[in-house]
């Protein structure tokens, strides 16, 4: 973690949000534009809707404070700026207490396509349009109360699988068709088209201890997508989990490898909702 000299003892600092330049503002406006042509009958429909309640098409990077008000009277959550990752504990205890912890520094414009570690715009667009709808808000804090509970365990590998599978990854199936909700595939152009449109990667319905033991991939677009039904159940099966079974059971099990199918896998058909079990 990068230790700034402003960090409060939360891991907090200030996003100073007027040193940003007006070429700065501009890259976010860039990225913006091309996202919203691009997510439409793509995106699920609630992190659409999360952006115009959050009003995050006014232009130029938001100000975190305007946007913590407009969240916090929506569900209760607010954003809050950290210099860069932040060690577990202090990620999920920001996540128990609905608090959000975003960088506040932007991509240069040379980098739109691809950035090594998250940026304002991943954290802000990619993620804090959902968490204006009440039922994925109540599963990120759930996430993170579970990831204090999984840090005494020593099960923090086996959770982040799950956080990696959902909050970054993943497809929803909705009335309209499959839609994409994850942050990493919502915040690049690239991943948008290729979770829906491509072949070749697998997308397999939901199963908590099949995600919790499959590998990923954070330096290429996903070999295996998990698709959930709603978020209304991810949110149930969070909920009425007890982890601490679950962890015993995965501590002796193996590791999945990211492009694997095995049998039994709730196997999607490609574009569609339909889908037929894995033969092994």
């Amino acid at each position: 973690m990068i230790v700034a000299a402003d960090t409060a003892a939360d891991g907090t600092i200030p996003q100073d949000w007027g040193r940003y330049t007006p070429a700065e503002h501009a890259v976010w406006d860039t990225l913006f534009a091309r996202q919203a042509r691009l997510l439409p009958g793509r995106a699920a429909p609630e992190f659409l809707e999360g952006l115009a309640i959050l009003q995050l098409d006014r232009g130029g990077i938001p100000d975190f404070q305007r946007l913590s008000e407009r969240l916090m009277r929506a569900t209760g959550w607010q954003v809050v700026a950290v210099p860069g990752l932040v060690p577990d504990a202090v990620f999920y205890d920001h996540l128990a207490n609905r608090r959000f912890v975003a960088g506040r520094f932007i991509r240069g414009a040379d980098q739109l396509d691809y950035l090594e570690e998250p940026d304002v715009f991943h954290d802000v667009f990619g993620h804090v349009p959902l968490l204006a709808h009440p039922v994925f808000a109540d599963y990120m804090q759930a996430y993170g109360r579970g990831g204090l509970r999984a840090a005494g365990r020593g099960a923090i590998d086996q959770l982040a699988r799950l956080y990696w599978y959902t909050v970054e990854f993943g497809l929803i199936d909705t009335p309209e068709g499959r839609r994409i909700y994850g942050a990493g595939i919502v915040s690049s152009r690239g991943e948008s088209l290729f979770a829906l449109d491509d072949p070749s990667p697998n997308r397999i319905g939901f199963d908590l201890k099949r995600i919790m033991r499959t590998r990923y991939r954070i330096d290429d677009y996903q070999q295996s997508y998990f698709v959930i039904d709603s978020f209304e159940d991810l949110l149930d099966q969070t909920l009425r989990t007890d982890f601490g079974p679950v962890y015993a059971e995965l501590a002796g099990a193996s590791d999945i490898d990211s492009d694997a199918v095995l049998p039994g896998d709730r196997v999607l058909t490609h574009g569609t909702q339909a889908y037929a079990r894995a033969k092994g």
